[in-house]
């Protein structure tokens, strides 16, 4: 089976240390923090946008890479901060190494561009579990990037994987429709914005309190 995760919530909390980044880079690259940010499923694609209309300048990729690199590093200073209290979730390691074992194969299906999703898994020490994904910087809608996790999966693995044999985990209602948006099943976890009810009513075909309690 494939199995795809989300990372923020659902397999580890960063204590904001993400959130900061993400502010820090605005002020140093248009001067200010710029609007409230929603970072429950969103893309950093898609937040990127936003900063770029909120400050009315118009797309350019050098501005992008330079944001980038100014979050990455704010990124990694920020998890190596214990003020945060960032932490892999509960069940988080044990369910990994338990799917790895039963020969399913790991992917990443998240908002975090590609090179802060490997800062993130890598400081929690779960990097290995992962050998493909999907990206926010692969499209900033999360919806277009389903697909994408399953063409490279296909590519790393060999396997053509149909759609009963797909499987996503995420945290968010973001994570839900990204699922159903490519005809496959979403688990979702209360373990970040969101509790049971409020999943259930996204029209998750699973709920579950945490990681400890999944199964297959």
């Amino acid at each position: 089976m494939l199995i795809l995760f989300d990372i923020d919530g659902t397999l580890v909390d960063t204590g904001g240390a993400g959130l900061t980044a993400l502010q820090d880079a605005a002020i140093e690259v248009f001067g200010e923090a710029g609007p409230p940010l929603d970072l429950a499923g969103s893309t950093d694609g898609a937040i990127l946008r936003g900063f770029f209309e909120y400050f009315g300048r118009k797309y350019d990729p050098v501005i992008q890479e330079e944001f980038y690199q100014s979050y990455l590093s704010r990124l990694k200073e920020n998890l190596r901060n214990p003020s945060y209290g960032g932490r892999l979730l509960e069940g988080v390691e044990t369910l990994l190494a338990s799917l790895r074992r039963e020969g399913h194969c790991l992917g990443l299906l998240t908002g975090n561009i590609e090179r802060g999703a490997m800062v993130k898994v890598s400081h929690y020490g779960i990097a290995d579990y992962f050998q493909f994904g999907a990206y926010g910087d692969d499209h900033w809608n999360r919806n277009k990037l389903g697909p994408i996790a399953l063409g490279r999966a296909e590519k790393s693995t060999g396997i053509k994987f149909s759609e009963d044999e797909i499987l996503v985990i995420g945290d968010t209602p973001k994570d839900v429709a990204c699922a159903h948006a490519f005809g496959v099943k979403c688990v979702a976890v209360a373990t970040g914005q969101f509790n049971e009810e409020e999943l259930v009513a996204s029209g998750a075909d699973t709920t579950i309190s945490n990681l400890k309690a999944f199964s297959l």
